[in-house]
C-alpha cells in the first residue's frame, strides 16, 4: 500500500514525489515517458537557474532528483483507476495493480495535433506548440503559427518579436480572435496571414524546410508553431465525475484537492496558477499537492 500514487512523470509529478519522498510518503510515479511535454522542447531558456538545456535535460534532473529522495518511478501508461479515499486501485496497461491511499493526477494537457506527415518526427526540430518555450529559437527566422484563435494569434504577437517573418495559416476565412489581437497584430510588418490554407504535409528531413498546403502549393519555413486547442487529459479519473469548468480542466481548491475525496491534481491539467502552462507553475503545484496529500494523511 502506497501512501500516494501519482499518474504522470512531468512538470508537475516528479516535483511532487520529491516532496513527497521528502516528507516520508511511500509514492510511486507513474507515466508513460519521463519528463512530459517540456522533454520534448529543443531548448529550454525561462527555467529559473538555469539559462539554457534541453528540456530532456531539466526532466531528466526532476526525475533523478526525486528517485534520490525515495520516490519509484514507473515508465509505464495507466489504464484505470478505481476505489475509493484509503484504497484506490491503479491498474497500468501491462495489467500491474498497485493500491494508494491517495491519487494525484499531473496528466497535463495534451496539444491538438496537425496528424499530417513530418509533424512527430519534426518535433522539437522545428515543430512547437509552446512560443514561450520555444520562441527564441527563431530569432531572424521565417517561420508560421497555424491557428486563428486567441492563443495562435497572442503567440503570434510574441513570435513577431523575434522572428524576422510570421505567417498565419488559418483554414477558414476569417480570424476567431478577440479584435484587439487582431488590430496589433495587423499593425506588424513583419506578419502575414494566409485564409483558407490547410497543412497537408510539413517537410524537411533533420529540421522543417517548409510546409505544402492541401492546394499543391508550398511555403519555405524554418520553423512551424502550431497553436490549435489542447485538452486537459482527464480521462483516468471521468468515471468519478470530477468538477470541471467550461474548458474540461478540473477544478481544484487552493490546496490542489478535486472535488473527489483522495484525489488531487496539479499542473496544466487543472483550473489553478490562471492557467498559466509553464514548467515552473506546474513544479509548484505538483509540490503544494504534496504538502496538501502529507497534512490529510496526518489528520487521518
Amino acid at each position: 500500500m502506497y501512501d500516494l500514487i501519482i499518474i504522470g512523470a512531468g512538470s508537475a509529478g516528479l516535483p511532487a514525489g520529491m516532496y513527497a519522498s521528502r516528507y516520508k510518503l511511500k509514492n510511486l510515479i507513474i507515466g508513460e515517458f519521463p519528463g512530459g511535454a517540456l522533454a520534448t522542447s529543443h531548448q529550454v531558456e525561462n527555467w529559473p537557474g538555469t539559462k539554457s538545456a534541453s528540456g530532456k535535460e531539466i526532466m531528466d534532473s526532476f526525475a533523478e532528483h526525486a528517485k534520490h529522495f525515495g520516490s519509484e518511478l514507473l515508465l509505464e501508461r495507466v489504464a484505470s483507476v478505481t476505489g475509493e479515499i484509503g484504497n484506490f486501485t491503479v491498474i497500468t496497461a501491462s495489467g500491474k495493480a498497485f493500491q494508494s491511499k491517495t491519487v494525484l493526477l499531473g496528466t497535463g494537457n495534451k496539444y491538438r495535433r496537425l496528424g499530417v506527415p513530418g509533424e512527430e518526427a519534426l518535433i522539437g526540430s522545428g515543430v512547437s506548440y509552446c512560443a514561450t518555450c520555444d520562441g527564441n529559437f527563431f530569432k531572424g527566422k521565417t517561420i508560421a503559427m497555424v491557428g486563428g484563435g486567441d492563443s495562435a494569434i497572442t503567440e503570434t504577437l510574441y513570435l513577431s518579436e523575434i522572428a524576422s517573418h510570421v505567417h498565419v495559416l488559418v483554414r477558414g476565412e476569417t480570424l476567431r480572435a478577440e479584435t484587439v489581437w487582431i488590430d496589433q497584430l495587423k499593425k506588424r510588418q513583419n506578419v502575414t496571414i494566409h485564409f483558407n490554407k490547410q497543412v497537408s504535409e510539413i517537410q524537411g528531413k533533420w529540421n522543417v524546410e517548409g510546409v505544402l498546403f492541401d492546394d499543391g502549393t508550398t511555403l519555405a519555413l524554418n520553423g512551424i508553431f502550431v497553436a490549435i486547442g489542447s485538452d486537459p487529459d482527464t480521462k483516468l479519473i471521468d468515471s468519478y465525475q470530477p468538477e470541471k469548468d467550461s474548458s474540461g480542466c478540473i477544478v481544484v481548491d487552493k490546496r490542489q484537492a478535486t472535488s473527489v475525496p483522495g484525489i488531487y491534481a496539479a499542473g496544466d491539467v487543472t483550473t489553478n496558477s490562471n492557467k498559466f502552462k509553464q514548467t515552473i507553475m506546474s513544479a509548484a503545484e505538483g509540490c503544494l499537492a504534496a504538502n496538501s496529500i502529507h497534512e490529510d494523511l496526518l489528520r487521518g
